[in-house]
């Protein structure tokens, strides 16, 4: 049996909840689903250790902290090797401005989110990664504006309209 089988509708619904609010104290979070609250946290316990949760944070405002310039990086490959891949992958999970790093499919190998001061830092993560010996062949830099539309979760149900 599939994890996508093996989700009920409260289950859906608890993860719904969350997505939305995952500060939501459990005894509200029972009453939405109609379970009693240890009810509930058993559920979410259970959520958790499937690996359907994978955690709980909260969403800062980064530019009322301090100055930022956000790059949106669409990074290609000379050629594709698992191993060049992987020292990539490695190279960016340690290197703090870096805070979301996607392999995809397309005309790129990777889409990153990199958070730096200014265009000069911007320079220096964009020289460390041509430099390295990852095989980096090009390096489309789009500078974020505006958050129009930020990330809160994922439509659960295929087809879903009510976010």
């Amino acid at each position: 049996m599939s994890l996508k089988d093996s989700l009920d509708r409260i289950d859906l619904k608890i993860l719904q909840a969350l997505q939305e609010d995952a500060q939501i104290k459990n005894r509200v979070l029972a009453d939405q689903v109609a379970l009693s609250p240890s009810a509930c946290l058993r559920r979410i316990r259970d959520l958790e250790e499937r690996g359907l949760i994978t955690g709980y944070r909260a969403n800062v405002s980064i530019d009322r902290i301090r100055s930022v310039t956000i790059v949106l990086a669409q990074v290609s490959f000379e050629r594709h090797s698992v191993g060049r891949f992987v020292e990539f992958d490695a190279w960016a999970a340690r290197t703090p401005e870096i805070v979301e790093s996607l392999r995809i499919s397309g005309n790129f190998d990777y889409m990153l989110r990199v958070v730096v001061s200014d265009l000069h830092d911007w320079k220096r993560i964009m020289r460390e990664m041509t430099d390295g010996d990852f095989g980096v062949e090009k390096i489309v830099s789009n500078f974020m504006m505006e958050d129009m539309k930020s990330f809160r979760g994922y439509p659960l149900v295929q087809g879903d309209r009510a976010r």
